[in-house]
């Protein structure tokens, strides 16, 4: 985990993402590049209009020439908080597009979570989905706590979303206290063909140098997502992983489930992958 991706919502100020991003970038030694999208004025120019047409375009250019002058301000704020190798990128175009083609080019998209749904100019179920990369999404709340990672929560369930999030999970893991969340799975993900002996969670964490207490919560197919976060309380966690999976592979985000339930509840940092 040596890129990692902030989504900036505000080039004059800390946002939540911004912070935590710098600050787990200077724990783990890595590199931070923090995007800022600008509408691109050939998809939103009003029509028939010439005079609104022209002063659409002169505003959104200027926004584009003030973002990318925040650069060498941004990069001294980060090198204080211990991130010297720190990019500022300013896109112009729809936020999604931008984070889909830059996060291919990184190991960690870390997200705020938009006050409510109308705020947000992606969608967060979607951008996870179709990225099928981590990413870290914040707590609704705009105040984090400032401390760092100590204690992490694992939602484990034998699927390949849980299996693929702690394999993006594991720098982040190691020498931390570890809660491994037994649960079943939602759906059959054995592909038909039966192991003896079964797969072992607990020894490939081991066999990766991370030491994890375990313990099995029992829930409803609609309370896993309340049963998770309530365990990762009670654990005192600062981070939960997770696979992004559901009912089935693309229904979760109109059905519900459990990542939704987490994604729309979590007050703390939650790393999703799908």
């Amino acid at each position: 985990m040596k890129d990692i991706l902030i989504h900036a919502r505000d080039y004059r100020d800390h946002t939540p993402a911004s912070l935590f991003g710098v600050r787990l970038a200077a724990t783990l030694g890595a590199s931070v590049t923090a995007v800022y999208t600008c509408p691109h004025p050939m998809h939103y120019i009003p029509g028939f209009d010439p005079p609104m047409t022209t002063a659409y375009v002169e505003s959104a250019l200027e926004l584009v020439k003030e973002a990318v002058q925040a650069r060498s301000s941004l990069q001294a704020w980060a090198a204080s908080l211990g991130a010297p190798q720190f990019d500022w990128v300013v896109a112009q175009g729809r936020t999604s597009d931008a984070l889909l083609q830059a996060i291919t080019r990184h190991d960690l998209l870390v997200l705020d979570h938009p006050l409510n749904d109308r705020d947000s100019p992606w969608d967060l179920p979607d951008l996870i989905l179709k990225s099928g990369m981590p990413c870290i999404v914040l707590p609704r709340e705009e105040i984090l706590p400032d401390r760092q990672i100590r204690r992490v929560a694992v939602a484990w369930n034998s699927s390949p979303e849980a299996m693929r999030a702690i394999h993006a999970a594991q720098p982040l893991l190691r020498g931390k206290e570890v809660l491994l969340l037994w649960g079943a799975a939602e759906r059959d993900t054995g592909y038909g063909v039966e192991w003896d002996p079964p797969f072992s969670i607990s020894q490939y964490l081991q066999r990766h140098g991370i030491e994890a207490e375990e313990r099995t919560i029992t829930a409803g197919h609609d309370d896993v997502g309340t049963v998770l976060l309530d365990a990762s309380m009670k654990f005192g966690a600062d981070l939960l992983v997770m696979g992004a999976y559901g009912r089935n592979r693309f229904s979760e985000w109109w059905l519900g489930g459990a990542t939704r339930h987490v994604l729309a509840w979590a007050d703390i940092p939650v790393l999703f992958r799908h």
